[in-house]
């Protein structure tokens, strides 16, 4: 119906998307205008924890909206969600990520970041990990450690310096002259990386040794997709600042950055307003913020998040996947090669199953459902899957 028009008036980010003319969500599918479903194996990469229209996420916007939408710019009115959301995701954090500034994305939540960090120690250089992603904006870009994705938008932010995630040797390059370490807490775009033998405890040592701050990007990982509300909760290693989007609002915009309140009052003053926004906290967007962590924290949804991982592992053998990343329910499957993994994204978008790529690892194959799956939903997608790569294995040996 819309889709002549979507190619024409909307621009897109591809040559090809997939193009999906979407009537309704609701739970754990997603409906098109020809009133077939499609189960969603990928959330909106990975921003719908609750899966698509939550009741209670449902009712606490409609209650808001009836009341006000938009009274002022972050910071000036207190505004109840924004502030009771504020309180209650400190509680759940530990002692010194008490004070939290919503904004509008999971990349502003990083330019906010690292402007804090500059802003708070008084130097400039930055030091982030080749195959990080944090977003797409200037300074998002600039610590993004994939050259092909940024070469054509330079020049970026300067005095930005890069490490190899995982590797203790390049710890040392962190030294005095270093603001802010900023990391993904397990790398996304990279293929779902986890950081392995003690090395964020060996980060976060590294940074106190030198007076440098550990910024952790937990915009994919958080809100219990790995198990914990955050994915730094599995490592021993509390970061100085903690940026989280995504899951966060189960699908409306949103991100945040966290710090100490003696770090946070930087910004009030040497400038005022040291960072501005109109949009963020926005009460609507609140409101489903704070209905969406009661959700996670009062149901049994961050336990359940890693007996579903095991399903899923026990479900997905198949000699043409060599490997399955991440942790709980941020997953990536790795196939032989990116034939395979295309083939699977593309034959399941036929087939009612929603898969999704990710952005450095050409084979892999994102899996990050709704927290709320249900384990007969997963059930039915792994067995499509193993479907699909049964018909692409018999296809290839004829």
């Amino acid at each position: 119906m819309f889709k002549d028009d979507f190619f024409k008036y909307q621009t897109q980010t591809t040559p090809h998307p997939l193009g999906l003319e979407v009537s309704y969500a609701q739970g754990s599918y997603i409906y098109d205008i020809n009133g077939n479903k499609h189960l969603d194996f990928v959330a909106g990469v990975s921003a719908c924890s609750l899966g698509h229209c939550h009741p209670g996420v449902v009712a606490a916007v409609k209650e808001q909206v009836e009341k006000y939408m938009h009274v002022m710019v972050y910071g000036e009115y207190v505004q109840q969600p924004a502030v009771e959301y504020a309180k209650l995701l400190a509680s759940f954090l530990p002692k010194n990520l008490e004070t939290t500034y919503l904004v509008n994305s999971g990349t502003e939540a990083i330019e906010g970041a690292i402007k804090l960090a500059r802003r708070y120690t008084g130097r400039s250089q930055l030091i982030a990990a080749q195959n990080a992603y944090h977003g797409n904006t200037m300074g998002s870009l600039s610590i993004m450690g994939y050259e092909e994705r940024k070469s054509a938008f330079r020049p970026l932010v300067p005095d930005v310096s890069f490490i190899q995630f995982n590797n203790k040797e390049d710890l040392n390059k962190i030294t005095q002259k270093t603001a802010a370490v900023i990391l993904e807490t397990i790398q996304g775009g990279a293929g779902f990386i986890l950081p392995s033998d003690n090395y964020l405890e060996q980060v976060r040592k590294r940074c106190n040794k030198v007076g440098a701050l550990l910024v952790l990007d937990e915009i994919q990982p958080g809100f219990g997709r790995t198990g914990k509300l955050f994915a730094f909760q599995h490592y021993n290693c509390v970061p100085d600042i903690l940026v989280v989007g995504k899951g966060m609002a189960s699908g409306l915009p949103v991100g945040a950055f966290v710090a100490s309140k003696e770090m946070m009052d930087t910004l009030q003053t040497g400038p005022k307003l040291g960072h501005i926004t109109t949009f963020g906290g926005n009460p609507v967007v609140a409101a489903a913020s704070l209905a969406t962590l009661k959700e996670i924290t009062e149901k049994q949804l961050i336990s359940q998040t890693l007996r579903k991982e095991k399903l899923i592992r026990k479900l997905l053998v198949h000699p043409l996947i060599t490997e399955i990343r991440g942790k709980g329910l941020m997953l990536a499957l790795l196939l032989k090669n990116e034939e395979i993994a295309n083939h699977l994204v593309l034959t399941a978008s036929k087939e009612g199953l929603i898969l999704f790529w990710l952005l450095f690892e050409q084979k892999a194959v994102r899996i990050s459902p709704p927290l709320t799956i249900s384990e007969e939903e997963i059930t039915e997608g792994c067995h499509q899957i193993i479907s699909i790569l049964n018909d692409y294995k018999s296809v290839a040996v004829n």
